[in-house]
């Protein structure tokens, strides 16, 4: 059985002065005040235009982030890829809706593609659908409200990008995973995805959708699409995850009266979730899983399963997946022992990423974020190596 308390395997990658800057960060992290100061300091210093690369990219930058580009991410992805652990590369631009913006993130998307295919280490392409065009339309689209014929126009313009981007990995000879977003944008993207699957699946999971489980309708959804997978003749690219965006779909929910699509306890999603893995497994014929998770029971839940059916651990149809920069003891064990695992490995300019590291230092700041486990099993590192070279 794997050992997610082996420190030793969990930071081989790390250096004495990487595990102390680690420290030093959760720490930080581990104070909400300090985070929030941090993030309105950091808001209202690129409001008036005042540099503040110099202080972030030393820092949270450089533990959540791969580079500005896919070049500075090539010594991360081959010094993590020595232990078994590869890596897939999000361009992780967000809120741009101009066409002059969304043409910028397609080409750097189409290039991230192109050169996972040359990489044995980078084993998937992602995108966010909500690069690709406005959140009106992907709002409008979702709620089933008439279009006008301009809106129309646009909604078939994100079809027809989504539709390149799909046939790029397809021909790639890549698997693309398309990530989820608000459950106002979702039904318009998960339509997409359907028909995507539908035109690149048929030989096999090349197109993956994303299930975030802590919304109440999506262990639902699966069995529904596994039943139009099985109609359509094609298979079905699932990857999993709970869910990004709790506090703001609650809030929303309950500004607009309507019953929030998030279940009320983390015990509720935690079923959902291992629910969801567990019928994904037993139609493993069909469907292919990408299990999306930082939590050790969910991982094990997969571990246990392809032990028990005798799944040989490099089974393409079976990936194991954490973010850059959290969860090493996860991701490098799974490595040690074999199994397909990859990081998340987000890229880009660092005033385009903030929004996704200031999600990252507010899900660690939040009590049941990963702060206090991370830094304990850093300072157990730390501890460990101190006695070694102390004998």
């Amino acid at each position: 059985m794997i050992d997610f308390k082996n420190t030793k395997i969990a930071f081989i990658s790390k250096s004495d002065r990487d595990m102390l800057k680690a420290k030093l960060l959760y720490k930080i992290m581990a104070s909400p005040f300090i985070t929030k100061v941090a993030k309105n300091l950091t808001q209202l210093a690129l409001s008036i235009k005042f540099p503040v690369n110099w202080i972030i990219k030393p820092t949270i930058y450089n533990h959540f982030v791969g580079g500005e580009t896919i070049d500075e991410c090539i010594p991360a992805v081959k010094l993590i890829g020595k232990y078994g652990v590869k890596s897939i590369l999000d361009y992780s631009v967000e809120g741009k809706e101009s066409p002059e913006e969304i043409e910028k993130v397609m080409k750097e998307t189409l290039k991230s593609i192109e050169n996972a295919g040359k990489f044995e280490n980078i084993p998937f392409a992602v995108f966010k659908p909500t690069a690709f065009t406005s959140s009106h339309i992907l709002t409008k689209a979702s709620t089933g409200e008439e279009l006008t014929d301009e809106e129309k126009k646009e909604a078939l313009n994100f079809k027809t990008r989504v539709r390149k981007l799909c046939q790029k990995a397809y021909d790639a000879g890549v698997p693309i995973l398309i990530d989820a977003e608000d459950s106002w944008y979702q039904n318009f993207i998960d339509e997409t995805v359907e028909e995507m699957m539908k035109i690149f699946n048929k030989e096999k999971a090349v197109v993956f959708n994303t299930w975030q489980m802590y919304r109440k309708d999506r262990l639902e959804h699966l069995k529904e699409s596994y039943k139009k997978a099985v109609d359509g003749k094609y298979f079905l690219g699932a990857k999993f995850v709970r869910g990004a965006y709790m506090e703001k779909e609650r809030e929303r929910a309950e500004k607009m009266g309507y019953e929030s699509p998030i279940h009320e306890t983390k015990e509720d999603t935690d079923k959902s979730y291992n629910d969801a893995l567990k019928f994904s497994f037993e139609h493993r014929e069909i469907i292919s899983i990408f299990n999306g998770t930082h939590n050790e029971e969910s991982t094990l839940l997969l571990v246990e399963l392809m032990n028990k059916n005798n799944i040989d651990k490099k089974d393409n149809r079976f990936w194991f997946s954490q973010l850059y920069g959290m969860s090493d003891h996860i991701s490098f064990n799974l490595g040690a022992a074999g199994y397909n695992v990859a990081k998340y490995l987000p890229y880009g300019p660092v005033k385009h990423v903030l929004p996704y590291l200031f999600r990252r230092a507010e899900e660690n700041t939040s009590v049941k974020g990963q702060t206090s486990r991370e830094l304990m099993l850093i300072s157990q590192e730390i501890k460990r190596r101190k006695q070694v070279k102390n004998k």
